[in-house]
């Protein structure tokens, strides 16, 4: 059990962390310039590329640990590690006592015959579905509405086409698939922070992204609230803002 007088430290560091301006200018400052550089595109999970931040690999972990989830909602595929890392987080949680037959369900428009063949053969595979299509498709929708049914624990990640009109479908599709006190993390949000030159030639920016999204439905579902000590402890994260909790 963690020391409650560790726990009030923590808390209290990330208080004071969320109030130094000077600390969130130096850090936007420096995500701008790393992006730049595709500072994400560096990092395997299990042998796959990952395309996350180390700083929010461990912010899922923590909670998948926590939520101990029995269904993970990705969309976006990309190159196959991070789907790969929430099946491997599910297998450590069913040794560990969480659920036996806890799945991942990942989805793309555009699943690549040589990812898909790296991702099928994998070992943490077995607990992974793969969908092809628009994750905002209403017969995608519907097949993993259907796998959510039942379902004690489902924790939703949103990290596909980053375009405002595609994520606030997906936050409407998705987001009421989670569970009470679940979380529906929004990836990217950092896009509203970054200038052209870290976004490139790219069909979203400031104004049109999944900052502009998520705010566009808290406005209308109150059944969410950011959880503002998750991006708060991190300061290095591409979901400034996007860690969604569930009420109830």
């Amino acid at each position: 059990m963690t020391d409650p007088s560790f726990e009030a430290e923590r808390r209290n560091n990330i208080a004071r962390m969320a109030a130094d301006d000077a600390l969130t200018a130096k850090t936007l400052d420096w995500l701008a310039h790393a992006q730049e550089r595709k500072y994400s595109y560096q990092f395997d999970w299990m042998g796959l590329p990952l395309i996350q931040y180390p700083q929010d690999v461990v912010a899922m972990q923590e909670l998948v640990w926590s939520l101990k989830p029995d269904l993970v909602i990705e969309t976006g595929i990309a190159r196959g590690g991070s789907a790969i890392f929430y099946a491997s987080l599910l297998e450590i949680n069913a040794m560990c006592g969480g659920p036996s037959d806890a799945e991942v369900v990942a989805i793309d428009i555009d699943i690549r015959a040589d990812n898909r063949a790296a991702i099928a053969t994998h070992p943490m595979a077995k607990r992974l579905t793969m969908l092809e299509g628009s994750s905002v498709d209403k017969g995608i929708v519907a097949q993993v509405a259907k796998m959510a049914e039942g379902k004690s624990s489902v924790l939703v990640c949103l990290d596909s086409d980053h375009t405002h009109d595609h994520v606030l479908d997906e936050l409407k599709a998705y987001a009421p698939m989670v569970t009470p006190g679940g979380y529906c993390v929004v990836f990217d949000t950092l896009i509203e922070d970054l200038p052209k030159t870290a976004i490139g030639d790219r069909p979203w920016g400031v104004g049109n992204n999944p900052m502009t999204a998520l705010d566009a439905y808290l406005a209308e579902d109150d059944q969410f609230e950011i959880d503002n000590a998750r991006h708060e402890k991190l300061q290095i994260t591409v979901a400034r803002r996007g860690f969604l909790k569930r009420k109830g």
